[in-house]
C-alpha cells in the first residue's frame, strides 16, 4: 500500500466523517478503506479515531497526525504539479441541470475534451442538486442563490425570467402591461422547481406577487413552451430556456419592465485549494467560454455577463 495514499485516505475520513462517506469520496469499497485505516492505526501505534454507531471522531493522535498529513500531501502535490507532466488527466464528473446542460454546458463540454485530450468527463445532466459529496461529483452549475453549504462558488453570468405568450395569443387577447393585468388571462404554470401557484415582479423598490390558479401546470419546461408557443396562454421561463422562441420569434416577451434582478450562473465545487489539474482547467476553461454567450435579441439575454 502507497503510504501518501494511506494518509489520503486517513484524511478523506477524518473530513466526511465516516468510512462509508470517505469511500464515496474515493470512489472505493467501504471494505478497502476499513482495511487501509486499520493498516494505518497498526503503523502509528494508536488509535486514530474513536468509534460511535453514527460517527468517527478523532483522537488527539488522529489529529495529530492529520496536520503533518496536510503539510505532507501539499508539499507533494506542488512538486508533481512543479516537476511533472503539465497536462491536465484523468476523469471529471460535471453535473447541470436538463435544458442549461443540453443547450450550453454540453458544447462546453465538447470543446474542452478538445482542448484537453487526457482527460474524461462524466456529464449528468438533472433539474435537481446533486450532494457532491455524496455522488462522487467534482463540480456542478447552479442556478439561483446558494445555501450556506460551504462550497466555493465562481460565477459564470446571469440568467433572468421572462414571461412569455405567442404573437397568435396576444392578438386574440390583448397584452397585458402591467402584472395585475394577468388576472384576465390563461396562465401556465411550470413546476419543475416548485408548485407555488405565483409569479413575483418588481414594481420600482417593491415586490409584487401575482397569484392565480393556473388551468395548466406542468413539471417540464418543454411542455409549458410548447403551450405557450401554441397560443393557449402565458408561461413564465428562465431567458435560456426561451432563448430559441424568442430568437425565432414564436414567443414575444412581456413586462419585461417589471422582471425580478437577474439570477446568477455559478460553478460550485468542494473546495479552492489543492485543486486537480483537470478541475482547475475546467473551471478556467467555462468561464472563458460562458462569457463569449451571445445575447438574444428584443432587449432580453439568454445569458448575461457577471455584473
Amino acid at each position: 500500500m502507497d503510504r501518501l495514499d494511506e494518509l489520503q485516505v486517513f484524511l478523506a475520513i477524518l473530513d466526511t466523517g465516516s468510512m462509508a462517506a470517505a469511500a464515496h469520496k474515493l470512489r472505493r469499497s467501504a471494505s478497502s478503506v476499513t482495511r487501509v485505516l486499520a493498516t494505518l492505526e497498526e503503523r502509528v501505534g494508536a488509535r486514530l479515531f474513536e468509534r460511535s454507531t453514527r460517527r468517527l471522531t478523532a483522537t488527539s493522535e488522529g489529529l495529530g497526525l492529520a496536520d503533518g498529513a496536510r503539510r505532507l500531501l501539499a508539499d507533494y502535490d506542488a512538486a508533481i504539479q512543479e516537476h511533472g507532466s503539465s497536462a491536465p488527466r484523468g476523469l471529471l464528473r460535471v453535473t447541470a441541470p436538463m435544458v442549461f446542460g443540453r443547450r450550453h454546458m454540453a458544447p462546453v463540454v465538447t470543446r474542452f475534451l478538445m482542448r484537453y485530450p487526457e482527460i474524461q468527463v462524466d456529464l449528468v445532466l438533472a433539474d435537481r442538486n446533486v450532494d457532491l459529496i455524496d455522488n462522487g461529483i467534482d463540480v456542478a452549475l447552479r442556478i439561483g442563490a446558494l445555501d450556506d453549504s460551504g462550497l466555493v462558488a465562481r460565477q459564470l453570468g446571469t440568467v433572468r425570467r421572462v414571461t412569455l405568450a405567442s404573437p397568435a395569443y396576444l392578438e386574440r387577447r390583448g397584452e397585458p402591461r402591467r402584472p395585475e393585468e394577468l388576472a384576465g388571462h390563461e396562465l401556465i404554470l411550470g413546476t419543475a422547481v416548485h408548485g407555488l401557484a405565483e409569479w413575483r415582479y418588481r414594481t420600482g423598490e417593491r415586490e409584487q406577487v401575482v397569484r392565480f390558479t393556473p388551468r395548466l401546470q406542468m413539471n417540464d419546461v418543454e411542455g409549458v413552451l410548447h403551450a405557450a408557443r401554441e397560443g393557449f396562454g402565458i408561461a413564465r421561463a428562465l431567458s435560456y430556456q426561451a432563448a430559441p422562441d424568442l430568437e425565432a420569434g414564436t414567443l414575444k416577451q412581456i413586462l419585461g419592465a417589471y422582471e425580478p434582478d437577474p439570477i446568477p450562473v455559478q460553478l460550485v465545487f468542494p473546495s479552492g485549494r489543492h485543486m486537480a489539474p483537470r478541475l482547475r482547467a475546467f473551471v478556467d476553461f467555462s468561464l472563458e467560454q460562458f462569457a463569449q454567450l451571445a445575447l438574444i435579441g428584443q432587449g432580453g439575454r439568454a445569458f448575461g455577463p457577471t455584473a
